[in-house]
């Protein structure tokens, strides 16, 4: 399901409606998408969604002010009236100098098809309900035997559950504005995920697992099963140990949770409201030498990247935070006019660690480098402060010995700050995986503070 030429022309007419009506600029944002999902509960389809969805965003500026509105009734009588009322509605507002349409020289201009990145599997357009269904059932670990999933390694608990979702959607967007701008963005995603539940000693665990990928062909369903349920096994008889300062290696699947505070403290609003603790740090270096993130928008077929923002400005490849300086803020358009200073893009797009100190670390190298800590494989709740930069999770992993793993570890929270935190940065892994949506590897951080 993708937008058509007829519906592109659609917006080009409200482009031309907002302007007889008075609007000196407009930019108009369109996006389909649709979903379909099957879902197992041990080794049977227990549930089959189809869901679609159509939308016109459109930012309007007129006479000094602006107005951002959205509807899904996209015929074209229903919208240019809808474009004459929301112009009329923007007049009643406070003006606003600093609400522009970013320069057309700042725009993409190479996103045409919305396929240049490769992000589109057409093989999704042969997908049926009876194939969706046997993708997820063939992924499903039910109602093959235990002994032959964990190798004969099955005493001392029971499985409860399987539950299990396979996923495949479409995207597509298509935005125009005043000032000539063109671009289109589409990708497709094929997911799946499983939690399995198991009963040991009269308690419950559970584990997660998960894969996705913009290629039917490079999704690795089939191992979730047995990963998930490894993860459950694995917390078996876990407790806190005493509290101290350990060093803390964090797993590559929840590592992003200690790098999306550094990106929202970067973010233009945040720090014109002074409500981030990166405020003025822009060229200063706060952090440990080894942090570098980047931002890499244009991986090919890779899900995430995109070469424009919801501004339609160009992405590129830049350097966030180089070797612990703060190189780049996120400012868009209208925080640039109000701060003073130039605009950038309005967030990271696919931000990137890099390695530290070499390439080719993964979480085993990264275990025998430490020696003993604690490995954090998942976080449980808890806050972060976006303006002192403290923080307090809880978390659940393994204390490790010897560079080998021990015992698990639950109940236990971490705190700290990430100035403080990010200069006892000891290494970054190269292990980040290229499904999610910022490419985090493996981490590992000296004397955090834990208690149980």
């Amino acid at each position: 399901m993708m937008i058509t030429d007829e519906q592109i022309l659609l917006m080009r007419k409200a482009l031309s409606q907002a302007k007889e009506a008075g609007a000196q600029g407009a930019r108009m944002t369109m996006s389909r998408s649709e979903e379909d999902l099957v879902a197992t509960l041990n080794g049977e389809i227990d549930r089959i969604t189809h869901c679609s969805d159509s939308t016109l965003s459109m930012s309007l500026f007129v006479d000094g002010r602006f107005g951002s509105y959205s509807t899904n009734k996209i015929d074209e009588e229903s919208l240019m009236a809808f474009v004459r009322d929301s112009v009329a509605i923007t007049r009643a507002v406070s003006a606003d100098e600093f609400r522009v349409l970013p320069e057309p020289e700042r725009c993409c201009k190479t996103a045409i098809t919305g396929r240049e990145l490769t992000l589109v599997d057409d093989f999704r357009e042969g997908m049926t309900p009876s194939l969706r269904s046997q993708t997820a059932l063939a992924a499903a670990i039910f109602p093959v035997p235990l002994n032959e999933v964990l190798e004969g390694q099955t005493d001392g608990f029971n499985l409860i559950s399987e539950e299990g979702e396979y996923s495949d959607s479409i995207y597509d967007c298509v935005l125009i504005d005043s000032n000539g701008t063109f671009c289109r963005h589409a990708e497709t995603c094929f997911d799946y995920g499983v939690e399995i539940t198991i009963e040991a000693d009269g308690e419950k665990y559970s584990g997660y697992a998960w894969d996705s990928s913009s290629d039917f062909a490079r999704l690795k369903a089939f191992g979730c099963g047995k990963e998930a349920l490894l993860k459950a096994v694995g917390q078996i008889g876990s407790d806190a140990i005493p509290s101290g300062k350990y060093t803390m290696m964090v797993d590559r699947n929840v590592s992003s949770k200690l790098v999306s505070p550094l990106l929202r403290a970067l973010n233009g609003y945040s720090i014109q409201q002074q409500s981030s603790f990166l405020t003025d740090s822009l060229d200063k270096k706060l952090f440990h030498e080894g942090l570098s993130i980047v931002d890499v928008p244009h991986i090919k077929g890779q899900t995430c990247s995109k070469l424009f923002d919801s501004e339609g400005v160009a992405t590129k490849d830049a350097d966030i935070i180089r070797n612990g300086s703060v190189k780049q803020w996120f400012v868009n358009s209208y925080m640039a006019g109000k701060m003073g200073i130039s605009p950038t893009v309005e967030d990271a797009t696919r931000p990137k660690l890099l390695p530290w100190p070499k390439a080719g670390l993964g979480q085993e190298d990264i275990l025998r480098l430490c020696g003993s800590g604690i490995l954090v494989t998942e976080f449980n709740g808890g806050n972060s402060n976006p303006v002192s930069g403290d923080f307090s999770y809880g978390i659940e992993g393994f204390r490790f010995e010897d560079g080998k793993i021990t015992e698990p570890v639950s109940g236990m929270l971490v705190t700290g700050n990430f100035l403080s935190l990010w200069n006892k940065l000891l290494y970054a892994g190269d292990d980040a995986r290229a499904c999610m949506s910022k490419l985090i590897p493996t981490l590992a951080f000296a004397e955090v503070d834990f208690s149980g």
